[in-house]
């Protein structure tokens, strides 16, 4: 388990990269976490420090309570609701959270960002919802995102007043939910203030994700005897 652990902490180290890259957190707000597959325990940033310090070795190693397993430094503030999601959605393998301007923009007015982009049905396949107001650093958060996200198609949920945290099947797959939200919600703010959006039928929200989700992409080649 100590190799797959620390790849998990190279990986999730290069992510925050991806956090920067894309203008989606400031200072040292945001944060990243992988779970170790077949294990309660998931790696998370750890809390207060600068992008430009993290590395392998300082991300910390927790349990699925939230607590700290290995790593001499605090975990995020955020580790809670990481970890409660966790617990209650088996298929997750990764959490972000950021306060990209955007996308945030849209939780501040308590607003989910209605479909009216191909790019949303493809990724989102939908509205992008709003989670309920919770306080930092316990596990209500974590509640939020589950209760809201549960049953619904989006990796993302704008958390009211707050920010954006995403979920994947890997930690990468939750950075890209990250960035798409953030993209998504930048030119639907755009939109409304061009004028009216123009509405989208279900039915094709429905073809596009399905297309996306299923079609879209490079597929492994079949065995050479099939």
């Amino acid at each position: 388990m100590s190799r797959q652990i620390s790849e998990l902490r190279e990986s999730v180290a290069r992510l925050h990269g991806e956090l920067t890259r894309y203008g989606l957190v400031a200072w040292t707000a945001g944060n990243v976490s992988a779970r170790v597959p077949g294990h309660d325990l998931m790696v998370i940033k750890p809390s207060g420090v600068d992008y430009d310090d993290l590395s392998a070795d300082n991300m910390v190693l927790c349990d699925l309570d939230g607590m700290p397993v290995e790593g001499e430094l605090s975990p995020s503030s955020d580790t809670a609701a990481h970890a409660y999601v966790y617990r209650a959605m088996p298929e997750v393998g990764g959490v972000v959270h950021t306060h990209s301007t955007y996308a945030t923009a849209w939780a501040a007015r308590g607003e989910s960002i209605p479909c009216h982009l191909t790019a949303q049905a493809d990724e989102f396949g939908g509205e992008i919802p709003v989670g309920p107001f919770a306080l930092i650093g316990g596990d209500d958060i974590g509640k939020g995102i589950v209760s809201t996200l549960t049953g619904h198609r989006s990796p993302a949920v704008l958390m009211r007043n707050h920010g954006v945290f995403t979920i994947g099947r890997t930690a990468r797959a939750a950075v890209k939910a990250a960035v798409m939200c953030e993209d998504v919600a930048r030119t639907a703010h755009l939109t409304r203030a061009l004028g009216r959006p123009v509405p989208m039928a279900q039915a094709d929200i429905d073809a596009l994700y399905d297309r996306y989700q299923n079609v879209y992409g490079q597929r492994s080649s079949p065995p050479a005897n099939s």
